[in-house]
């Protein structure tokens, strides 16, 4: 009998590992149920992943649905600051206690076991992956009605890890005008679709900002091209955000549950669809 090569496209064998491929998801920490997931992405930094991932769990958590975020960007956790959680993350013989934000949204990111929020994370891509696995596996998170992952830029380590180790539900999709930008962020939706990840739709970060005087909608940064990639993938476009100093100001001051606006009031009740 020839040695396997893993690759059953090459072999006519019936055996167990075609019968039953194996699994890489993780369970989850005892005690855990988590009843969807869904992963904010994007092909690219600087979009606005984590404040799209916050306003999100702000609106489910206004909801009634209980809500946590997993923080997976190791190397540029913001997740904590927007919610003003400066305490570090505690635990017990168990494991990792999650943070809990003023309205009861559970949040676990590397930035709260650091002794200094400032530190940079140099470490390599397996460890950064093991880390993100950890947060899943690891921490008691309890009853969550949603959990959503602010992912870190690019379809790398990081985000093959997610897709192969949590039962990820969908990917939300974040991009902004830029033609450069919505070219990268279709890598992202294709690694989605690679990963057998459905898409649930895009959101167009910095798409205009309201001029104070007139209220007109000025295109900073070019005409939205989020309409025209949302319908070549077959995907909605669940909310386009405005450029909002409020906004940003609460995210600095640790008061995004505050925030107050409906662009994304929609693209909550498709993702819960």
């Amino acid at each position: 009998m020839s040695e396997c090569t893993h690759d059953c496209s090459t072999c006519g064998a019936s055996c167990p590992s075609r019968e039953q491929p194996e699994s890489l998801l993780e369970k989850p920490h005892a005690g855990t149920n988590i009843k969807k997931v869904i992963a904010v992405m994007s092909g690219k930094g600087g979009v606005g992943k984590s404040m799209v991932t916050a306003l999100l769990a702000v609106l489910a958590q206004r909801a009634g649905y209980k809500t946590a975020i997993l923080d997976a960007d190791i190397t540029g956790p913001s997740i904590p600051k927007a919610f003003g959680i400066k305490d570090p993350a505690m635990g017990n013989e168990d494991g990792i206690l999650p943070a809990v934000s003023k309205t009861g949204i559970k949040l676990m990111s590397l930035n709260l076991l650091l002794e200094d929020e400032t530190a940079p994370v140099v470490w390599r891509g397996p460890v950064i992956a093991g880390t993100v696995k950890q947060f899943w596996t690891d921490v008691l998170w309890g009853d969550i009605d949603i959990m959503f992952i602010d992912m870190p830029p690019g379809t790398g380590d990081v985000p093959l890890t997610v897709f192969q180790s949590v039962p990820v539900d969908g990917t939300v999709v974040v991009t902004t005008p830029q033609e450069l930008v919505g070219m990268i962020v279709e890598k992202a939706m294709n690694m989605a679709d690679m990963m057998k990840i459905p898409v649930k739709g895009l959101v167009e970060n910095m798409s205009y900002v309201v001029c104070p005087d007139c209220g007109k909608h000025v295109s900073v940064f070019g005409d939205s091209h989020a309409d025209e990639t949302a319908q070549r993938f077959g995907v909605p476009v669940l909310g386009k955000l405005p450029i909002s100093p409020k906004l940003a100001a609460a995210c600095d001051a640790g008061l995004i549950e505050l925030f107050e606006g409906d662009w994304l009031d929609s693209a909550l009740q498709d993702i819960m669809k």
